[in-house]
């Protein structure tokens, strides 16, 4: 027997005492059945603030990874969306209720148009993830994707120590699931025209394929149990999670883009039989292996597959990739990005993208719709990459005419059309436009679609998937254009005041609870800047391993955005345990900056933590 008294419990980390700032915004509430929440009525819960916005890819990786920790702190844990808006589009009330439910969002979201709560919270990037203890106070800040992790442990620390002093409170959350609605298709993602005339659609929200007669409308049969997951298998018992893009193998077989599940499928079109063709379910990140057996390498959220010179070509929208899948050798490789977020055209190695989200491939070009620059771009048979229209992350608008003034708003979709130009699925403008590479023109085909995410051929017809109406919708490609007004808009952020000459820039960074950076395998952190204009910058560019950085800022370049790009790796800090649990944080950060005399020296960007 040890009459050894037991070692005290380790006393709970001191943390930054900053009361949290009320939550308004002028949309309202969605998810809530109709009540208004506040701050002081969750009080007794620990609080979990998501700065999101629908547009962006990282936003929704951090959604799927929320889901484990809501269901298991369902009863002490407040999860509570904050919809800050990038393009205008975001800002209209109706699609941020489509993009709940077209993203399964089960906890409540406040619609912030103007971004006053953003503002009030300091937020500099999607996703911020805020974290609140019982008694309304800020404990943690975290920017960018793969925090659950610590988010989980500083959750427990709070419940125990709040269980401890009597302020923690139990019970069901304020969320309200909306009401079923009836329809055939659920924000649709993709349509793919079937050898024998039938369409084959994914049924995105509902985590199934739907095959359609050539009506567009009668149902054939469904493919997927409905149900999210990863099963192979008949058609019935199959699983999917968000599936996208779809693309003939052969006359016999198609592959998905089974985009949540971070993998390609395959769908045997005679008996409905789903595979998997590459991926292993998990999510990749910047540092993974970017090439490799296809059933063994991790792929980040394919959004669309087309065939062209012999491969698939995967639009791999979680890294601001395109990677490509060999039937031949059942491989898949990187072909084309860095990771970096931006648009920079050249050799496929060197170029930029920003969530590449639509293909269709021609004899020569391989299109795509690179939807957060707003930009129609194409990739040459050298594997060279081009931009036809777009500028970069900040210009978008609707503007026909010339194709170097031309203007979309976050476009998902392009199709091939016969004779050489592409119709472009202009999914924020609600509209369908025409490129004709030949006059350098964009028109505008159609107009009053809602949220267009692609678009397929069918004799003399274009039918469009018209997501955020939950149907195909059959056009007759017109003859002449639809005039439009011209509107051109930038991202709403405000634009931060730095001083000219000499800033520190600092990512903060604070390893989780029992966490560690380690640097067994070399460095476990890594930045990298730029700016746009290029001339912004004139020293301090460039990728290091440090997350505390001296630039140098241009006087005589009055303002414009620096990328910041930064990851950190820790692992569990038990000496003891044989294989250490590590995670990777990342996040992206477009700044925008103005230089301004007496502006600030020090520009801080909080990666996990708090900046003390």
């Amino acid at each position: 027997m040890n009459d050894a008294a037991p070692a005290p419990a380790p006393a709970p980390r001191r943390r930054a005492r900053v009361r949290a700032p009320e939550l308004v915004g002028e949309g309202g509430w969605i998810n809530t059945g109709g009540k208004d929440l506040t701050l002081a009525g969750l009080r007794g819960r620990v609080v979990v603030l998501d700065f999101w916005t629908f547009c962006c890819i990282n936003c929704l990786h951090v959604l799927d990874e929320l889901r484990e920790l809501e269901e298991k702190h369902r009863d002490t844990v407040v999860i509570v969306g904050v919809h800050s808006p990038k393009f205008v589009h975001e800002a209209e009330h109706r699609a941020v209720v489509d993009a709940v439910e077209r993203y399964g969002v089960e906890h409540p979201v406040l619609d912030d148009p103007e971004l006053a709560t953003w503002k009030q919270y300091a937020v500099r990037a999607w996703p911020t993830l805020v974290v609140i203890d019982p008694e309304g106070y800020v404990v943690a800040q975290h920017a960018g994707e793969g925090h659950a992790h610590a988010i989980e442990r500083l959750v427990e620390e709070l419940e125990a120590e709040h269980t401890a002093k009597g302020t923690l409170r139990r019970g069901d959350g304020p969320y309200v699931a909306p009401e079923p609605e009836p329809t055939v298709l659920r924000f649709p993602g993709r349509a793919l025209a079937l050898p024998g005339g039938n369409l084959l659609v994914s049924d995105t929200t509902r985590h199934q394929l739907v095959e359609l007669a050539e009506d567009g409308e009668t149902v054939v049969r469904r493919i997927g149990s409905g149900v999210r997951g990863l099963v192979d298998g008949p058609a019935g018992a199959a699983g999917f999670n968000e599936p996208q893009g779809l693309a003939l193998l052969d006359a016999d077989t198609v592959v998905v883009a089974d985009t949540v599940n971070h993998a390609l499928r395959t769908v045997d079109l005679a008996t409905g039989a789903v595979g998997t063709l590459a991926g292993t379910g998990r999510q990749g990140w910047q540092g993974s292996a970017a090439s490799g057996p296809a059933r063994e390498i991790d792929l980040s959220s394919p959004w669309d597959v087309a065939l062209f010179g012999g491969k698939v070509w995967i639009a791999m929208a979680g890294v601001h990739q395109l990677w490509t899948y060999d039937p031949a050798t059942r491989t898949v490789e990187v072909a084309a990005g860095t990771t970096n977020e931006g648009l920079v055209d050249g050799p496929g190695p060197e170029a930029w993208f920003a969530q590449p989200s639509g293909l269709a491939a021609t004899g020569d070009r391989l299109w795509l719709a690179d939807s957060e620059t707003s930009a129609l771009r194409w990739v040459d048979l050298e594997g060279a990459v081009h931009t036809a229209v777009g500028t970069g992350l900040f210009d978008f608008g609707h503007r026909d005419g010339a194709a170097e003034q031309a203007l979309f708003q976050h476009p998902l979709g392009v199709t091939a059309l016969p004779d050489g130009s592409v119709a472009i699925s202009d999914t924020y403008n609600n509209a369908l436009r025409r490129y004709d590479p030949a006059t350098g023109e964009v028109t505008t085909l159609a107009t009053d679609l809602r949220e267009p995410s692609d678009a397929v051929l069918v004799g003399d017809d274009i039918v469009v998937v018209e997501s955020a109406r939950h149907r195909l919708t059959r056009l007759r490609l017109p003859e002449e254009a639809v005039r439009v007004e011209s509107v051109a808009h930038r991202t709403r952020r405000a634009a931060t005041d730095v001083t000219p000459g000499a800033v520190r820039l600092d990512v903060i960074f604070q390893a989780p609870a029992g966490q560690k950076l380690d640097t067994r395998y070399g460095p476990s952190t890594r930045l990298l800047v730029s700016a746009t204009p290029p001339d912004l910058l004139l020293s301090g560019e460039g990728a290091g391993t440090g997350l505390s950085r001296a630039v140098e800022l241009n006087p005589t370049v009055p303002e414009g955005v620096l990328h910041v790009s930064a990851m950190a790796a820790s692992c569990d800090d038990d000496p003891a345990t044989e294989y250490p649990a590590c995670h990777v944080h990342q996040q992206d950060w477009g700044v925008p900056v103005r230089l301004t005399e007496g502006g600030a020296d020090r520009l801080p960007l909080v990666l996990a933590g708090m900046d003390d």
